[in-house]
């Protein structure tokens, strides 16, 4: 490749990205899921639409997908609030594992008894599609206000689902299932599983005391430090211990997001946008590598029975035994069954029999495509629907504020930046009826591009920025504080940040 080939492949690269971005309005717009859309562009681009461009690399289609879900595992991570996961990550993990197995047991019979389907394509297809999606999720259910516990749950599960998915997926390719047997695949699973979620709270509990300790020239480089830190965990857990990588970079993410590290929000804005690059990259790639020429009708009808098979059968019987033990409402259970999306891990999934030159994987490949598509587009715009209808919302998410932490080392203590939403009850609030803890105040607010220093009469506006100093042992102090009267405005007592509720 030379300098002219390069400058080519840039300035494609870079329309392709612009038009991705753009597309993110659209699609919310028409309340699609972008991963349709980039999926689509995908499509335009391949050699079947008018971009012409050959694909068909299996190999690298997986290891960039690999790749990708990396990215995506540790945004999902570090933006996902410790406090709704810790109540619900047995139920989660129950999901990624016990649903799991429920899920590719009825979808494998169902391909095999009644679609005709060999038993490893069977298989193969039930573990492929069985596994919840976290870009999916995590980009979807964060524009739908449900109960902070629904949504811990949903999210903890598209983590950890991956982990069992491609090591089954992996050993019917390769045959060794029929080797070692059940046994054998049930306690890898629970060996990669347990050690890589051990191993990446180690490196996350490692990584909160270097990010801490260690003063950065620039705020610029704490976002980096996070993600080559969140990788290490994931590649360290595969080359050195053999476990799952993706259990790892999740718990890792988990632990260095729930932590108060030095500019957080710049940080979760930073991965954040490589969290959006590394989908758009995959989707289009994913889209590249099909082929709708080749996919025929026949094809279309075996996703469409696989689709409801995972979806309806597989999908609710997994949620109700593994939900009905913890207790967790039919309504509930009833969306989390719904909102088990698919998206770019099941064709990921379905690159490792390509890439194995398993018999019919290009048909699975195929297969695989043709029912995120339609399911995607089925249930990604219904959730909003039904989880009004369901009432699982979370009254209280209009109510919510970012505080970002800002280090102040010197001094041991820490600037709180602190925005005011429109629908916060902090709005109307003079400074004085804050009541924040001894030592704290308030240095700074910004209103209209305009700063100004406030005193104990000043009333807060919906759209103000707060720079709150506060000491940094009562820094949870006064987020928590902040965060009540958010929600249940002045007269909120010490309740936590949920203000008057708990749970």
């Amino acid at each position: 490749m030379n300098v002219a080939e390069l400058d080519q492949i840039l300035l494609a690269g870079a329309v392709v990205l612009l038009v991705a971005v753009v597309a993110v309005r659209l699609s919310g717009r028409l309340g699609l899921p972008s991963l349709l859309i980039y999926l689509g562009m995908g499509l335009l681009l391949g050699e079947s639409g008018p971009g012409h461009i050959h694909f068909e690399d299996a190999q690298i289609a997986h290891a960039l997908g690999f790749a990708a879900l990396v990215i995506i595992l540790t945004e999902g991570g570090l933006t996902t609030r410790w406090n709704e996961v810790r109540p619900v990550m047995p139920l989660g993990l129950v999901l990624a594992t016990v649903g799991v197995a429920i899920s590719v047991g009825v979808v494998a019979s169902i391909a095999h008894y009644i679609l005709g389907l060999d038993w490893q394509i069977a298989v193969l297809i039930g573990a492929v599609t069985s596994p919840t999606d976290a870009a999916a999720v995590f980009s979807v259910l964060r524009r739908v206000p449900i109960r902070p516990r629904l949504r811990g749950a949903l999210e903890a599960e598209s983590g950890l689902n991956d982990a069992p998915t491609v090591l089954l997926v992996t050993l019917v390719s390769t045959g060794a299932t029929s080797e070692h047997g059940w046994l054998y695949f049930t306690g890898l699973v629970f060996y990669e599983l347990v050690v890589g979620a051990l191993f990446g709270f180690v490196i996350g509990w490692i990584s909160v005391g270097l990010i801490r300790r260690v003063a950065l020239g620039s705020a610029g480089l704490y976002p980096l430090a996070v993600v080559s830190l969140a990788i290490i965990s994931y590649a360290g857990g595969t080359v050195l211990l053999h476990v799952s990588g993706f259990a790892a970079v999740y718990v890792t993410s988990l632990v260095l997001g729930k932590a108060e590290l030095p500019h957080r929000m710049a940080t979760r804005s930073f991965v954040d946008g490589l969290a959006w690059l590394a989908q758009i990259g995959l989707f289009v790639m994913l889209g590249l590598l099909a082929s709708p020429g080749r996919i025929s009708l026949n094809d279309v009808l075996v996703a469409l029975v696989i689709g409801i098979a995972v979806t309806v059968i597989g999908r609710l019987l997994a949620v109700v035994v593994s939900a009905t033990p913890f207790k967790v409402p039919w309504q509930e259970q009833a969306f989390i069954s719904w909102a088990g999306l698919r998206g770019a891990v099941p064709i990921v999934l379905a690159t490792i029999p390509l890439a194995e030159q398993v018999p019919q994987a290009t048909r699975i490949f195929d297969i695989v495509f043709v029912l995120v598509l339609l399911f995607t587009l089925l249930q990604g715009p219904s959730l909003p629907w039904l989880a009004r209808k369901l009432g699982v919302l979370d009254e209280n998410a209009a109510f919510e504020v970012e505080i970002d932490v800002a280090p102040l080392e010197s001094l041991n203590a820490d600037m709180l930046q602190v925005h005011v939403p429109s629908e916060s009850r902090l709005a109307g609030v003079e400074i004085g009826e804050l009541r924040l803890p001894a030592g704290v105040s308030v240095s700074l607010i910004i209103r209209r591009d305009e700063a100004f220093v406030p005193d104990r009469r000043t009333v807060l506006r919906a759209g103000d920025a707060l720079l709150v100093v506060a000491p940094s042992p009562l820094r949870d102090q006064t987020a928590r504080r902040l965060r009540a009267i958010s929600r249940a405005g002045r007269l909120a007592g010490w309740f936590g940040e949920r203000g008057r509720e708990n749970h």
